[in-house]
Parts: C-alpha cells; structure tokens; sequence
C-alpha cells in the first residue's frame, strides 16, 4: 500500500498541476476540505439527523429484532453471514440493476428511456459481441475478488453512527480512487492494465467493474472496502455502502441522463476524452484541475439532478454552431490527410516516371 501511494506522488509530482501553487498546495488544500467534511459530520451530526433518528428510533426495534433473528440464525458462521450480507445482497442489487439496463442497451427500448441517452449517436443498440466479452470479465471480477471480513456483531449501529460512516465512506472513496485512477492512466500502467476498460468510450452500466482483476483490486475494490475496515464498520453499515456504491458506478457509467437520479455526465465524458475527471465526487478534480476542460462544455451545463421528463440534450442542445465546426474540422483533417496522400502517391508515382 506504502509503495502504491509513493508511485502516484512520483507519477503526480512530474507532471505539471494546473492549479495554482503546485501539487503541494493541491494537496493541502485536499485535505482541508476532506478533513473539514468529517469534522463538519461530527460536529453537526445531532442536528442534521435529528429527525431521522427520531425515525429510525420509532422503528429501530423492528430492524433490530429482523437482525438478531438472522445473526442467530447463523450464529457460530460468521463468514457465511459476511458473504450474504457483503456478497449476496450486494450482487442481487447490483444484478438486478444491470439487467434492467441491459435491456434497454440491447434492444434499444423502449424510446422514452432512450431518448435519454448522453451519446445519442452511440450503443443504439449496443453491440451483442462486445456486451458478452465484457460480461465474462464482470462476472468474474464479481464473483471471485471480494473485499475483506468485517464485524458482524449482534447489535446495530444507530442511525446516527451509520450516516456518519457512510459520509467518511464517501470521502475516502474519493482520495483513494482518485489517486489510484490516475496511477492507472499513467503510460507504462494505462496500456496493460487500464486500456481494457477505456475501449467502452460511450459505457453502460455494466462495464462499471469491467476491467483487468488488478485494476479492480487497487482502484475498484480498496477504494470502497477501505472506510468500513478502518472504521471496524458493522455489516449492515457495510452491506448497505457496497449496495450503494454498486448502484452509484453503475449509474455513472449507464450511459443515460435519467430523471431524479444522480447526474452520470461526469464520468461520461471521462470515457470520452480520457484525461479528464477521474474521481467521483469531482472534490479532487477540481483541486489538481483535471476537470477543466469538462467546465467548458455542455456536458458541464447538463450536470446537475435532472428533475423534469425532458431530456437535457432537449433542453441544453448542443450549439448548433459547434456542430458545424465539427463537422468543417473533420472535412479539413480528411482532406489535408488526402492531399498528404495524394502527394505521396504523386511523389512515388514521379520516382517510377524517372527510373
């Protein structure tokens, strides 16, 4: 782990920041936010999650009575009550998410959830033969590298407690993939390890865990099983957090701007140009600066909770303008490709004429 993190501030160091004051000062400030957001969790957790609790206290009886009938159940076999707690549950939330959307990639309907799609020109429908390669590395990323025992102690955390973790979850989730993600994309790591999971540049949800068991392990895997372990979370806390995290990829990946459901844009528009916006809260990004370009673009103005049934390429079209540039920007690069060519051949031609 040691070695892990010594190679990305090498990798991150040798390479210019565009944020102001260096590396160094990115990473200060990084911490300031990121130590702030626990802080502020735990000093102000009483009155952010009065009323839940008051809920989750009405009721806190029945999920514990639901609990100590399972734990007893399974009493003296607590690595069987792990795997359906962290591995089972997690899989038939993950499972069932994915094949709703299959359906849909597959048979490209129906059209009211198409019509949703960020790359509208893309996956209309998906390609049967690639979905099932990617799907024999999903399965077994899935089924075969889990993350590490937790506790499964009798009592439940209170609700309280639990929102706190899942919050720390999310910051450290957010340091840790970050840095790990762009380990990855680095040269002399990028083309063995995580060029396989870039050959999605318009992803669907199921790609989320689609790539090399090694990547999957550093950048998938301990990102998300690092905060229930160094916090000794419960194994509800911990099923319910890899529930979430499952769907929370899946949806940044799906490839669709649905209505109430968070914004997908980000992480899109990574598998589109590559060397921008590799985390997941975009806390990071906008710290070392590699989410400047996508501040830029439309994709940018879309990002946001859609909460209306029009889509946002409907209702933030993409500058017709742009378009047009596009468009005169590739005729331009065909033709000088053409006339390079052309010349070649004119040149080739003209040595054949002399012999």
């Amino acid at each position: 782990m040691i070695s892990i993190s010594a190679q990305i501030w090498f990798n991150l160091h040798n390479k210019p920041c565009d944020t102001r004051g260096g590396l160094w000062d990115s990473v200060k400030k990084a911490a300031f936010v990121i130590g702030s957001g626990i802080l502020f969790l735990a000093a102000f957790g009483n009155s952010l999650t009065w009323h839940l609790q008051k809920v989750w206290g009405a009721s806190g009886d029945f999920w514990q009575k639901l609990w100590t009938r399972l734990y007893t159940t399974f009493e003296g076999h607590d690595q069987a009550l792990f795997y359906f707690g962290a591995m089972l549950v997690p899989t038939v939330v993950f499972g069932g998410t994915n094949a709703l959307l299959m359906i849909v990639d597959v048979t490209a309907k129906p059209s009211f959830i198409t019509r949703y799609r960020i790359q509208q020109d893309k996956n209309n429908p998906v390609d049967p033969a690639k979905l099932r390669n990617a799907l024999k590395t999903v399965v077994f990323n899935h089924m075969f590298i889990s993350g590490p025992m937790v506790p499964c102690g009798p009592e439940l955390p209170t609700f309280h407690w639990a929102l706190i973790e899942l919050g720390a979850f999310a910051l450290l989730e957010e340091l840790f993939f970050y840095y790990s993600h762009r380990l990855f994309h680095q040269p002399s790591l990028y083309k063995t390890y995580h060029k396989q999971h870039h050959e999605w540049t318009a992803p669907i949800g199921i790609v989320c865990i689609y790539a090399h068991p090694l990547e999957h392990m550093l950048s998938n895997m301990l990102p998300v099983a690092l905060g229930p372990v160094l916090l000794g979370s419960h194994l509800s806390t911990t099923c319910l957090w890899y529930c979430l995290a499952l769907v929370s990829t899946t949806v940044s990946h799906c490839g669709y701007h649905l209505p109430f459901l968070p914004s997908p844009e980000f992480h899109d528009f990574h598998h589109l140009r590559f060397n921008q916006c590799f985390g997941v809260l975009g806390i990071l990004d906008r710290l070392h600066g590699t989410d400047s370009k996508f501040r830029g673009t439309k994709q940018y103005e879309r990002h946001t909770l859609l909460t209306s049934l029009t889509p946002l390429t409907e209702s933030i079209p993409t500058s017709p303008r742009k378009d047009s540039e596009r468009r005169v920007a590739a005729v331009s690069l065909k033709s000088l490709r053409g006339s390079q060519y052309s010349s070649v051949n004119y040149g080739v031609r003209s040595i054949h004429t002399a012999r």
